[in-house]
């Protein structure tokens, strides 16, 4: 069974990222920005608003200190760093949570902190060190030392498929810095081959085993309602009761 789980909050000051209240009535589970690839105060607080609206839950987003490059630029930064520039987010947010009267879902790490944690040991366990401060799942990709070291350390890991990005044929995921439009359609069909056979194609067309736990979908491609309202319903007969 899976969520459908999106990346969002993302606006900041006042430029907007994503149509967030459009994406909302489809799906479970938001993954919330924390400031630092994008969001700001405001932008948290009105985003889990927005959750709480919907019924949505709502885990952090935490990701490497760079607005500029929206999180995506790869940075070298020491496991104690990472740990307390995460425990520094998700912090935020939870506080955000509190005031709501909401609890923190999980921790999925942003862009290229999720890229590097899947291949960097060192950065997989900072990113548990926060995580053994608010006791909660991890989201991240089967068959990485995401899944090795989350589970070693003892946290329950929620395994991600990717419905509008692509793969490589080594398994990871190719993070662009801007996302482009995906055929919702397609990206629907993919997503039910990830459920139920644990499969998708690469970009070379090569079978990559995957693991669809949760379905996530990004605020910021550029028909990311259209791919959402696609996924929900495709994935319906699959989806826990959220």
């Amino acid at each position: 069974m899976a969520v459908i789980n999106c990346d969002m909050g993302e606006s900041f000051g006042l430029y907007r990222m994503g149509d967030d209240e459009a994406i909302m009535p489809y799906i479970s589970v938001a993954n919330v920005a924390c400031g630092f690839h994008g969001s700001d105060f405001n932008h948290m607080r009105l985003t889990v608003r927005r959750a709480k609206k919907f019924g949505v839950k709502v885990g952090a987003h935490p990701s490497l200190p760079d607005l500029q490059g929206f999180g995506r630029r790869e940075m070298k930064m020491s496991r104690e760093e990472l740990a307390n520039c995460i425990l520094y987010q998700v912090g935020a947010l939870k506080a955000f949570l509190d005031a709501e009267g909401m609890p923190l879902n999980h921790i999925k790490p942003h862009g290229a902190l999720y890229g590097m944690a899947a291949r960097q040991e060192h950065v997989a366990h900072a990113i548990c060190d926060a995580a053994a401060v608010y006791k909660v799942p991890l989201m991240g990709m089967a068959g990485t030392l995401h899944e090795k070291i989350y589970t070693e350390r003892g946290f329950k890991m929620i395994s991600e498929f990717y419905a509008d990005l692509d793969y490589a044929d080594d398994g990871n995921l190719i993070i662009t810095r801007e996302h482009e439009a995906k055929d919702p359609a397609e990206a629907a069909a993919r997503c039910v081959r990830a459920i139920r056979e644990h499969k998708t194609k690469s970009v070379g067309g090569k079978d990559i085993a995957v693991g669809a736990d949760a379905i996530c979908v990004h605020s910021d491609t550029p028909n990311a309602v259209a791919i959402a309202s696609a996924v929900k319903e495709a994935v319906k007969p699959y989806m826990d009761a959220a």
